[in-house]
């Protein structure tokens, strides 16, 4: 599964706004059944969104899609493994929230294969957003593998560790997760900024947790899709700095080389073949 710059969460309790979700240009939606949908709702959501992932099984977009499950020690988390395990619809990728041991998601996945799920297609994502999460980021990450990811749940773990969602507080918990969510290549995707009218503040915010090292970022309205996936595509001085150093390399047989007065070595040459492989050019 490709690196994802954008994830657009859609309550699993409105369907009417499925279509709508697929269309924002997102690299991928996430359908929600845990925090979007009340507990009065969660039955009618798990049955709907059941009955339209078996409606559209043959005909899934480019953008990917996924289901956000209920907790796993909950009864309707319960709930929603019985009923995925009972049906042949499959999403792109199930997320698991309030991830804070490898031993959850491993029975999980177990659970899965028992259940003769196609592994090669079902993705795991792990929302990393508790104190006991962010300790065990490196085993969740490894359990999600290469093809999953990892999302921060930055208002779960402020609430936990009773603060605001401001940059300084949660600044730890995302420099933490940009190293140990890194023992595999999964994607690493921020919580969404909430304030759905604040362009500059969205635009600001997806800078700086690029500069730390995410892939991507959450969104919670389709307005702030194309915001995400500009900030987090490879710029056009970017992308010719990578053909540039790419190329130079190339000459070079891959041996350290000067460019522009820089010695260059195979690190810089492979995050220039990164951001090429972002930007989806075969260099």
């Amino acid at each position: 599964m490709k690196t994802f710059r954008s994830l657009l969460f859609v309550p699993g309790s409105r369907p009417d706004r499925f279509e709508k979700a697929l269309a924002a240009g997102a690299d991928s939606i996430c359908i929600d059944l845990e925090d979007a949908v009340p507990p009065q709702d969660k039955a009618a959501a798990r049955a709907g969104v059941i009955g339209w992932l078996e409606a559209n099984a043959e005909s899934y977009p480019a953008c990917a899609i996924g289901i956000r499950m209920n907790g796993l020690d909950t009864l309707d988390g319960l709930k929603d493994i019985i009923a995925f395990s009972e049906t042949e619809a499959r999403p792109n990728f199930f997320m698991i929230p309030k991830a804070s041991s490898y031993s959850a998601l491993a029975n999980f996945q177990q659970l899965l294969h028992l259940r003769d799920l196609d592994q090669k297609r079902v993705a795991l994502w792990a929302v990393i957003e508790t104190v006991a999460g962010l300790k065990s980021a490196s085993e969740i990450a490894g359990t999600c593998g290469s093809r999953g990811g990892v999302l921060f749940g930055g208002a779960d773990y402020s609430l936990a560790i009773g603060t605001g969602m401001d940059w300084e507080a949660l600044f730890h918990a995302r420099t933490t997760l940009a190293t140990e969510a890194r023992v595999t290549n999964g994607t690493l995707m921020d919580v969404p900024y909430l304030n759905v009218k604040d362009e500059e503040g969205l635009r600001a915010e997806c800078a700086r947790v690029k500069a730390l090292g995410f892939d991507g970022k959450s969104c919670i309205h389709p307005s702030q899709v194309a915001i995400v996936n500009e900030v987090f595509s490879p710029s056009e001085a970017e992308v010719d700095w990578a053909k540039r150093v790419s190329e130079a390399f190339k000459s070079q047989d891959g041996r350290a080389v000067l460019l522009d007065g820089k010695m260059l070595d195979i690190p810089v040459y492979l995050r220039a073949e990164r951001i090429l492989s972002k930007a989806g050019i075969e260099f």
